[in-house]
């Protein structure tokens, strides 16, 4: 597999931003020319490098509370456990590896993951999960598959655009009563959510580039759902089918788990791990009992010499007792259900199908 040039690396990373920036900014932020930016990210979907997801906020589809799961599936029985789990409606994401596997789910209630964990120990497909439920309605989710962070450092670019992002979080309302995201979703509502939900998927199916499904040129109903925050255009790195970039690879996932020591803070630990760790986790969920961290693997940037970052472990343990890291391959994994937000929304997906 060949390496990455610098221009191929500079317009991954600004693509990874998902901003909603005029093309003329993008070009000035990497600095290449026009032909270049356009060849180089037809290459980028072409190649499966990355992909364009429509992400919901969880409050508007009235669920409301998200669960991650890290499971250790048994080896007679990894097909038997990928089934199980796609087959749950409110499963959105599901990476199956050789030895792990990972997956969120929407719910609407609060002990829905409960009542998930104690299904799947019924099941006795896997080593007990780590379950994890948190309500969207705050800061718990603060990344949420954002690689921007991770692909700057290891493109040693300076700062980033837009890391992180995250997932639910405070809606603003356009009412004075702040109750306009609690109300029933209209049907034209239905059908511009659930077009946005499906745009990547329905374009695959037309034949058309993956390039060619973000948010320019959409209809005004949908832009509006976009600046009210219910729904968030992004762009995700797909790190098994990424070749190197000067010998540098992020070809390895993370999961590192642990309960916050007392005192400890989130946004004190994201800090340090991104500033002095060089550490850019794609993954940081925030429970009330147990904290979950997801990272890729990757060196750091060329002039950078090791000893002037902080050493990942003392800076985890400083903020997190009883941590368990696992690891797997990016190569291992397979999406049985790569961000399938439609799947929590039968309505909008049927009004998908057919354009009012």
């Amino acid at each position: 597999m060949r390496a990455l040039t610098d221009s191929e690396a500079r317009v991954i990373a600004v693509l990874l931003a998902a901003r909603p920036d005029r093309e003329r900014e993008r070009l000035r932020q990497i600095g290449i020319p026009r032909s270049t930016y356009h060849a180089v990210r037809r290459r980028a979907y072409g190649e499966g490098w990355l992909r364009d997801r429509y992400i919901p906020h969880p409050i508007p589809l009235r669920r409301p509370y998200v669960t991650f799961l890290v499971a250790r599936p048994y080896a007679d029985r990894m097909a038997e456990f990928a089934e199980s789990l796609s087959a749950d409606p409110g499963d959105v994401v599901l990476w199956n590896g050789t030895q792990l596997s990972v997956s969120v789910f929407f719910h609407p209630k609060p002990d829905d993951g409960a009542k998930l964990a104690t299904r799947l120990q019924r099941e006795r497909l896997s080593a007990p999960p780590l379950t994890l439920t948190v309500d969207a309605d705050g800061p718990t989710i603060p990344v949420y598959f954002d690689f921007e962070g991770l692909w700057c450092h290891l493109a040693g670019l300076e700062g980033t655009l837009a890391y992180p992002h995250g997932l639910g979080g405070h809606l603003e309302s356009g009412t004075s009563d702040g109750d306009e995201e609690l109300a029933p979703l209209t049907s034209h509502q239905q059908w511009a959510i659930g077009e946005l939900l499906i745009r990547p998927f329905t374009a695959t199916e037309q034949g058309r580039g993956g390039h060619l499904v973000g948010p320019f040129g959409l209809p005004f109903s949908q832009r509006r759902l976009l600046a009210k925050g219910w729904i968030t255009h992004r762009t995700l790195l797909e790190p098994a089918r990424l070749p190197a970039y000067q010998g540098r690879s992020a070809d390895q996932v993370f999961l590192i788990s642990g309960t916050p020591r007392s005192g400890a803070r989130p946004e004190v630990l994201f800090a340090t791990l991104t500033r002095d760790c060089r550490v850019f986790p794609f993954l940081f969920v925030v429970g009330g009992e147990r904290w979950l961290l997801g990272a890729l693997g990757g060196g750091p940037p060329t002039g950078t010499p090791d000893t002037e970052r902080r050493a990942v472990l003392p800076t985890l343990r400083d903020a997190m007792e009883g941590i368990e890291i696992l690891q797997e391959a990016a190569s291992g994994f397979t999406s049985p259900v790569d961000h399938r937000y439609e799947r929590l929304f039968p309505t909008a997906s049927r009004a998908a199908a057919t354009k009012p």
